[in-house]
């Protein structure tokens, strides 16, 4: 019997050593080590936590990967420790601060939901770091939400405070359901952090059970979100253009839009990260396109993984 057992569970720690340097490898693109706990998260298989527990002690046995404290690297960098403990501390002043942002913009017309994304979702901010905001609004309706949402965002210019307002990934209910499917956008939306909209945000989740295929053991936190309450200015205005006549300025504001966008990324304008700005735009969604960033961080996710198994295969495979 025992012969019969031992090899499945050598080939069941190869996978789950495969997962774990695949999770590390996805962070450290970022410089960003991982506990334990997150580690298994962020496996791309369900694995018995007892199986996990001995593959990541055999892993730093053999020297593949590092700990320091209660972290796990696939680089021999204490400081990566020191960075992480000190973006922790920013990202909790941060995160404060856009809560009270997110209870601002949910009284803006039309917007049903608001979610911390970006480096400030994982728990990470730097002295450069920006509030990055997910925004749902009513069907047919982002146009003009993120329009007037925008305007108000050159306002906060005056004051030095647009690093709070990046609202740069706007959805509707309409079309809740992420199209990118991957590795990169199922660890986006498994690490928002909802903060105005738990319904909305309970459908979100919803139409994207797809990420569970990516990352069985991450569940999502629907239960930060709080419940979205519309000021009495906010249903007059929303009122008033809900008729034709808003359709019309809806699909106006967004081909507007898409004509300046166009300019700038004809013009190849640089954002702060040295990215071409592009848009992509439709009538239910404005995002970053995804060739961009999203492609070029896949394909570099890709070829470190396939260097790390080809690296240490023979390990992996005890």
């Amino acid at each position: 019997m025992q012969n019969l057992t031992y090899p499945l569970i050598n080939k069941n720690l190869s996978k789950i050593k495969e997962n774990i340097l695949a999770a590390l490898a996805y962070f450290d693109m970022f410089n960003y080590p991982l506990t334990k706990a997150e580690v298994y998260l962020f496996l791309k298989d369900k694995h018995d936590y007892e199986q996990f527990d001995i593959a990541i002690k055999n892993l730093l046995e053999e020297g593949i990967i590092y700990q320091f404290d209660k972290f796990y690297t696939l680089k021999n960098d204490h400081y990566l420790i020191v960075r992480r403990n000190d973006g922790n501390q920013r990202a909790a002043e941060l995160i404060n601060i856009a809560e009270k942002v997110g209870s601002l913009l949910i009284k803006f017309p039309y917007v049903r939901g608001v979610a911390i994304s970006g480096s400030l979702s994982k728990n990470f901010a730097d002295e450069n770091s920006d509030v990055d905001l997910f925004i749902i609004t009513e069907k047919n309706r982002l146009w003009i939400a993120r329009t007037i949402m925008h305007c108000f965002k050159k306002l906060t210019f005056l004051i030095n405070k647009e690093h709070l307002f990046c609202m740069n990934y706007f959805i509707d209910m309409q079309q809740l359901e992420i199209t990118e499917q991957n590795i990169y956008t199922a660890i986006e939306i498994g690490t928002l952090i909802p903060l105005q909209g738990d319904i909305v945000f309970d459908k979100f989740y919803a139409a994207n059970a797809w990420t569970r295929k990516f990352l069985p053991n991450k569940h999502m936190r629907i239960s930060s979100a709080e419940p979205g309450k519309n000021p009495l200015l906010k249903d007059v205005f929303e009122y008033l253009f809900n008729i034709k006549l808003g359709n019309s300025i809806d699909d106006m504001l967004m081909r507007v839009t898409e004509n300046r966008w166009l300019r700038k990324t004809l013009l190849k304008k640089l954002n702060s990260h040295g990215i071409v700005l592009s848009l992509l735009t439709g009538k239910h969604y404005a995002k970053p396109d995804p060739k961009n960033f999203q492609g070029k961080l896949l394909e570099k996710y890709e070829q470190k993984v396939s260097r790390l198994i080809s690296e240490y295969g023979n390990s992996l495979a005890h």
